[in-house]
């Protein structure tokens, strides 16, 4: 799936563009509108970014696994060189040492990626301070010709490039996930 961005400053055609696209066979979870002004995306009834997903927990927080990952290993090799795994206390020690590296680097980096805007839309922080929206749609090859012929339509919407989309079947579970809930009593 290619992630398409545009870029607008009205809201109203967002959600005509939003309604074209899902009456062609476009799903909720892949189309998405990231906007500073969440009260009038709300209001709109358009898909908006949670968010949790507007900060970049989910990126740092894999950065710091690794990084706690590599000092746990670290820890583990530097205990077996010294010798110090041959004591009475043998690996446990060093064992319990390195699960709690591993933790507090995962903590730390999920706890930086909260003060920090998603790595994905930083280079839009700009355009949204100046009170505009970014709308953003995942599409699978099937739909690239859809979503051009829908866009022509929709000339104020400025192209804005590409970007990774979200994994085809992280959106089909969701998909199949909303339509399950809409059935639940």
């Amino acid at each position: 799936m290619i992630r398409h961005f545009y870029i607008s400053d009205d809201i109203n055609e967002l959600k005509q563009v939003e309604q074209e696209l899902e009456s062609n066979g476009f799903t909720e979870p892949q189309i998405h509108v990231l906007s500073e002004h969440d009260a009038e995306v709300e209001n709109h009834q358009l898909h908006e970014v949670q968010s949790v997903l507007k900060q970049d927990i989910v990126h740092s927080t894999e950065i710091g696994s690794v990084i706690g990952i590599s000092l746990a290993i670290i820890t583990l090799l530097i205990a077996y060189a010294m010798g110090w795994t041959e004591t009475a206390a043998g690996w446990m020690p060093f064992i319990f040492l390195s699960i709690v590296i591993v933790g507090f680097c995962t903590w730390e980096g999920g706890f930086i990626g909260i003060q920090q805007p998603n790595v994905n839309f930083k280079r839009f922080q700009e355009i949204l301070r100046n009170g505009k929206h970014v709308f953003f749609v995942d599409v699978t090859p099937e739909q690239e010709r859809t979503i051009n012929n829908i866009m022509k339509k929709h000339p104020l919407l400025q192209n804005a490039g590409v970007g990774e989309a979200t994994p085809h079947w992280v959106v089909d579970g969701q998909d199949k996930f909303n339509r399950f809930m809409k059935f639940m009593p």
